[in-house]
């Protein structure tokens, strides 16, 4: 697992992160969320539906990894989306995400 996924479960357990569609989409009009991870296999009208919500409400967002390493990394069932509530944690996995980008390309 990349360093990605440890920093979610990190953030998890600092009760920094975000999960579940509805909770996530709440937390975004909140302005609580300040940085979402899309997983990379989530339904098109998921993709479609958060990143027009995170767009709308200026909040950043990649398309990174996989439903089921997301629910590992945070120790829940798969999540096909992640809001991150912590401006460090946001920072910093933001950039371990472009990192691993940039490894694979």
């Amino acid at each position: 697992m990349s360093k990605v996924y440890s920093y979610l479960g990190l953030a998890r357990r600092a009760g920094k992160i975000v999960t579940g569609e509805g909770a996530v989409e709440n937390s975004v009009r909140r302005g609580q969320v300040l940085f979402l991870l899309i997983a990379e296999d989530a339904s098109a009208n998921t993709y479609r539906k958060f990143s027009s919500l995170a767009q709308n409400h200026n909040v950043s967002f990649l398309v990174y990894g996989e439903k089921d390493l997301f629910g590992q990394a945070i120790g829940q069932s798969p999540r096909a989306v992640l809001g991150v509530t912590d401006r460090n944690f946001a920072n910093v996995i933001r950039d371990q995400v472009k990192g691993s980008v940039q490894e694979k390309n």
